[in-house]
């Protein structure tokens, strides 16, 4: 018997889950997976919005997932609200919260991992260590609990997107991955649960980071070599105030390696730090005519 959070029903345990989708499959029912560690926002809910214009049913999934944060990061202050952000879905016309605890993702005994191979190297992988490997092992489980044909995960974490599409592909798993475009905040922010960190002089700070992104984009445009493109958005991210840039890189959309091949799609991405908080930002990088 499924639980209820107002009038959002409630799976906590796989089983629960899987006899949902069960009768949704056996009617023939389209089914969409939105996975989530909570604290939603407009950027989720437009994944919500997607998944409803793609599928019958809609499940979100909430689980902030121990294993892919490091050890010396903000997993115990995660943004946590349940309450609120079951009525956020039930108002946008989810059909399911699948809502488990780390006991039934993790329970004892547990020892099996997904690597994410060598997408994960480069980029955010430099700087936390493990922390892919953590979301292709609990994305690969939610795709075997779920047993969705659509999943739905947002362009904001783009090297994440890329993962995934290479282990449900590697994996032989039977779901559509669509990536959904970033959504902003008026000045440019890209929307983030980790936002809410930020002290107001560095929320005035914070939307730099698409400016910078965006100007290397147009500086390539122009011939500038991405190597060098990155570089002044590195310099132009500190002299705008951010305390520490983890990286300004432009690569190839789906490799992720460096942007040499200016005929294919690009991807300009940055990672960088105001206090205590890392934003994560991408534009893309439009492909140049063969000549």
């Amino acid at each position: 018997m499924l639980q209820t959070i107002g009038t959002l029903p409630v799976a906590r345990k796989i089983a629960e889950l899987r006899r949902t989708v069960a009768e949704w499959r056996r009617s023939s029912e389209i089914v969409a997976l939105v996975p989530t560690m909570g604290a939603l926002h407009q950027g989720h809910l437009a994944l919500i919005a997607h998944a409803r214009a793609r599928a019958d049913r809609v499940i979100a999934s909430i689980f902030v997932n121990p294993t892919q944060f490091g050890p010396n990061e903000d997993f115990t202050r995660y943004p946590r609200d349940e309450a609120g952000d079951a009525a956020k879905l039930a108002a946008a016309s989810c059909d399911l919260l699948y809502a488990p605890d780390a006991a039934e993702m993790y329970p004892a005994g547990f020892a099996t991992t997904v690597s994410a191979g060598p997408l994960a190297a480069p980029l955010c992988g430099r700087f936390r260590p493990g922390h892919f490997d953590g979301v292709a092992t609990v994305v690969t489980k939610l795709f075997l609990q779920a047993h969705p044909h659509i999943a739905c995960f947002g362009e904001k974490d783009y090297q994440q997107l890329q993962i995934i599409r290479r282990v449900a592909r590697d994996l032989d798993i039977d779901c559509a991955i669509e990536g959904v475009a970033i959504v902003r905040e008026a000045d440019g922010l890209a929307m983030s649960s980790r936002n809410a960190y930020l002290a107001p002089n560095e929320r005035r700070i914070a939307p730099a980071l698409h400016r910078v992104l965006s100007d290397a984009v147009a500086d390539v445009a122009h011939g500038v070599a991405p190597p060098e493109a990155a570089a002044a958005g590195n310099a132009a991210l500190l002299k705008a105030g951010f305390d520490k840039v983890d990286y300004v890189e432009l690569v190839d959309a789906e490799s992720l390696q460096p942007l040499a091949d200016r005929t294919r799609p690009g991807r300009a991405l940055a990672a960088a730090w105001l206090g205590k908080t890392r934003l994560i930002d991408n534009v893309p990088v439009p492909p140049r005519e063969a000549r």
